[in-house]
């Protein structure tokens, strides 16, 4: 049976549980015990491995005891035990200083056992048992699919905004931002732990040759996510790449920490992340930052963070859309502090599409380096990229989504860091230019610059749009007023 086969028959006997209502219930159901199944799989493997490993579970409370025989307890019994013993043990797991313990408890700290036929329950477990072993390779490799379907089944729920980056898109800004074995990587805003798998493939593939070297990546990988769900997908995420104690990843909400709190002890090397843009914060949590900064437009707050997150000399990637490159007021300022306290070297524009079916909102890819401590004015230009639809495509969509092959062009223009902070080789072509700082400040920290090479001659002379726009308004004004004309003579031959 496929894996897509697996999670929807799942799926479809969750269906028939009377204690379930909806897909968002469905998945949240489905994660916790993948995650549970992903656990013991991983500390089994450790066992092996490891002759002194000790799971931070009572092993009554471990998978392999009272789940995976398929001729196990069921009915009431089941039911019983997994709302009797398991969560609330789960939810109040002793720590005693175990990071893996910590893990556990704070992942069943908001879980619920939605399912109230314990014969349904044991079905759906004995999918999970037979159909998926994320010790096999394969298994693992695999389990970006179920996000996937995990993905587009939140979005079938209802859950408007919640989109997550392509894996194309994640591959080419940790590739460009290259972390190095024993940097401080973070995503302060991890969702499904897209970002740090990249990141831990690509130090693991470039760095780590040994078991200390192992140790050192596992400690520097972290992340935030203040949604259970997606949360609960990260850690899960890190467990099946590696990570075997992801205690680093939070279940907080990052913003909600006063800026001036972050201190020395909370710089990181490496920034990779795509905050949620396009929602506004809960009230209060703009009085976290400064006052010129204060906005409740997420995106806004996290840029204003990332600022100060970063070391001196640090390095970040992150997605944002149009809107902040062109905003005014609150805007304006986070864009003047970010050019002021950070080279911003290049911005990547992204075309439509990228992130369908979640936004049809133009993005953009933002890199830059935090200045040292004595430096002002760090940007000294701006180099953009235009990145093309592949031949023949006018957009992307599910089925044809962006490939990381697609940017293979912007990798071979990116060059070499220079001792000034640019980039050797760097040439303006069909779709790279570049801009100074002094033109951007000029035109009040407007980073929407379009393409000059562009055959687009923009969206024409304001003038005519104006007359064109007038002459559209007296139209519709006179079909209005003809519609009220004979709605009034209805109305009067009714009334006669």
């Amino acid at each position: 049976m496929s894996l897509s086969t697996t999670i929807k028959s799942i799926q479809d006997i969750m269906r028939k549980d009377r204690g379930i209502n909806g897909d968002a219930q469905r998945i949240e159901q489905l994660v916790w015990m993948l995650f549970l199944k992903v656990l013991d799989d991983r500390e089994q493997e450790q066992e092996l491995l490891d002759d002194d490993f000790k799971s931070p579970l009572p092993q009554y409370l471990r998978w392999q005891n009272w789940a995976a025989d398929p001729e196990g307890i069921t009915g009431d019994e089941l039911l019983e035990f997994v709302n009797g013993k398991l969560f609330p043990k789960l939810k109040e797991l002793r720590v005693n200083g175990n990071p893996q313990a910590y893990v556990i408890r704070g992942v069943f700290n908001d879980a619920i056992n939605y399912m109230k036929s314990g014969q349904l329950l044991r079905q759906v477990i004995n999918k999970l048992v037979e159909g998926l072993d994320f010790n096999r390779s394969e298994d693992r490799h695999l389990f970006g699919d179920i996000y996937e379907q995990i993905l587009r089944d939140l979005q079938s729920a209802g859950n408007a905004g919640e989109f997550y980056t392509p894996r194309a898109v994640t591959q080419f800004m940790v590739d460009q931002v290259a972390p190095q074995l024993g940097e401080k990587v973070l995503d302060p805003a991890c969702g499904t732990g897209g970002f740090l798998t990249c990141a831990i493939e690509h130090v693991r593939a470039n760095h780590v040759k040994t078991p200390d070297d192992r140790d050192v990546l596992q400690e520097s990988i972290h992340g935030i996510e203040k949604k259970q769900l997606p949360h609960l997908l990260c850690v899960t995420n890190m467990l099946l790449h590696g990570i075997d104690t992801p205690s680093n990843i939070l279940h907080q909400n990052t913003l909600s920490r006063p800026l001036t709190d972050y201190g020395p002890k909370d710089r990181v090397d490496v920034i990779v992340t795509n905050p949620p843009f396009g929602g506004m914060e809960e009230d209060g949590i703009e009085a976290n930052f400064p006052q010129a900064f204060r906005t409740r437009e997420t995106a806004d707050l996290f840029l204003v963070l990332i600022m100060r997150l970063l070391k001196p000399g640090g390095r970040a990637a992150i997605v944002l859309p149009d809107g902040t490159l062109f905003g005014e007021g609150v805007k304006t300022r986070i864009k003047e502090k970010l050019l002021d306290e950070c080279n911003l070297h290049t911005i990547v524009r992204l075309p439509n599409g990228v992130f369908s079916p979640y936004t049809g909102i133009k993005t953009n890819l933002l890199f830059f380096t935090k200045g040292q401590k004595d430096q002002t004015g760090c940007t000294k230009e701006v180099w953009y990229y235009e990145h093309p639809y592949p031949p023949g495509a006018k957009s992307y969509n599910k089925t044809k989504p962006i490939r990381i092959e697609e940017f293979a062009a912007e990798k071979k223009w990116w060059g070499k860091p220079d001792t000034r902070g640019g980039f050797k080789g760097r040439k303006e072509s069909e779709f790279a230019w570049k801009v100074s700082a002094d033109q951007i400040r000029e035109n009040g920290f407007n980073l929407d610059v379009k393409n000059p090479h562009s055959s687009d001659d923009g969206p024409g002379d304001p003038d005519k749009l104006l007359a064109e726009l007038e002459k559209v308004r007296g139209a519709s004004r006179h079909t209005l007023q003809g519609l009220r004309d004979e709605l009034a003579a209805a109305l009067s031959k009714v009334s006669k």
